[in-house]
C-alpha cells in the first residue's frame, strides 16, 4: 500500500465521525416524520381532550382547538411536507444543474437562460405561489410544489452557472473539444463530476427552501386544508389559543425549524467530503 493510500485512509477515519455528527439528527428527524403515522397513538381527526387542553396524561402535548391530540397530529403532519420538499429539491437541483452546465458551454444558450432567470427572479415568491395555487384546478399540494420548483430554479441556475464558468475554459475541456466531444458529453461527463460538492450543497439549500415555501403556503391555507394534519396548518389553526396550550403552536414550529436546519447542516457536512473524493479520483 502506498503512502498516499495510507494518508487517505487516515483522513477518512478522522473525517467520517465529523460528518456523521450533523447527519445523524437529520436522518433521525426525517425517519420520525416519515414513520410518524405508524407511531401515532390516537386518531388525528377525533377529539380526545377539551379544546386547548394542557399537556397531561391523556395527551402528552395537550389538545388543539378542537381537542385533538397534538402529538398524534404532529407525527402525522411531517411526511407529506418532507415528500413535497424532497420533490422540489430534486427537481430544482436537476434542472439547475443541467441548465447551468449547458449555459456555460453555449454563449447563446447562456444569454437566453440568464435573461429568463433575471425575469423570473423579479416575480415576488408569495405572489407567484398565490397566482399558481389559485389558478390551478383544485389547488392543493401539487400547485404549491410546482410553484416552488418554478420559483426556485432561476436562483439555482445562477449558482450552478457561476460554479461551472471557470471549468468551461479549463484545459481538460479544451482537450475534450479538440478530440471531437459534443456539448452533452462536455456538460455531463466533464463539468458535472467536478460540481458534486456544489450540487449537494444546492440540494440542501433547495430542500430547506422547499420546506419554507410549502410551510408558508400551508400557513396561508393555499395548500392542505382542514382537517388535514399539517405542521404549518397546525400553527395557523392553533395560534389563537397559544396562551392556553403553547405546545399546539410551538411543537410544529420547532419541527419545521429543526427539519430545515438539520438537513442543511447535513448537506453542508457531506459536500466537502464529496469534493475531496472527486479530487482524489
Amino acid at each position: 500500500m502506498t503512502a498516499t493510500a495510507v494518508l487517505d485512509q487516515r483522513s477518512a477515519r478522522r473525517t467520517w465521525p465529523r460528518i456523521l455528527l450533523p447527519v445523524a439528527p437529520a436522518v433521525l428527524l426525517v425517519l420520525t416524520a416519515v414513520l410518524g403515522p405508524a407511531l401515532a397513538a390516537r386518531p388525528v381527526d377525533k377529539p380526545v381532550t377539551a379544546p386547548y387542553a394542557e399537556a397531561g396524561a391523556e395527551a402528552v402535548l395537550g389538545g388543539d382547538q378542537l381537542g385533538r391530540d397534538v402529538l398524534s397530529r404532529l407525527l402525522n403532519g411531517g411526511s407529506a411536507l418532507i415528500g413535497n420538499a424532497l420533490i422540489v429539491a430534486l427537481a430544482v437541483t436537476a434542472l439547475a444543474t443541467l441548465l447551468g452546465c449547458y449555459a456555460v458551454l453555449s454563449p447563446r444558450l447562456g444569454r437566453l437562460i440568464e435573461r429568463a432567470s433575471d425575469t423570473a427572479i423579479l416575480l415576488p415568491p408569495v405572489l407567484g405561489i398565490m397566482l399558481l395555487a389559485l389558478a390551478w384546478p383544485g389547488g392543493g399540494r401539487p400547485a404549491i410544489t410546482l410553484a416552488a420548483i418554478g420559483l426556485g430554479t432561476p436562483y439555482a441556475v445562477r449558482i450552478v452557472a457561476s460554479a461551472a464558468a471557470p471549468l468551461a475554459g479549463a484545459g481538460f475541456i479544451e482537450a475534450a473539444v479538440a478530440s471531437g466531444e459534443g456539448t452533452t458529453h462536455l456538460a455531463l461527463r466533464e463539468i458535472l463530476p467536478n460540481l458534486r460538492a456544489v450540487v449537494l450543497a444546492l440540494f440542501g439549500l433547495r430542500f430547506v427552501d422547499g420546506v419554507y415555501v410549502i410551510s408558508m403556503a400551508g400557513f396561508l391555507q393555499l395548500g392542505p386544508q382542514p382537517p388535514e394534519a399539517d405542521w404549518a396548518l397546525m400553527i395557523r389553526e392553533n395560534s389563537p389559543g397559544i396562551l392556553l396550550n403553547p405546545w399546539a403552536v410551538v411543537a410544529p414550529g420547532l419541527a419545521i425549524g429543526l427539519l430545515a436546519i438539520s438537513v442543511n447542516l447535513a448537506a453542508n457536512a457531506l459536500a466537502p467530503a464529496t469534493a475531496r473524493r472527486s479530487a482524489l479520483r
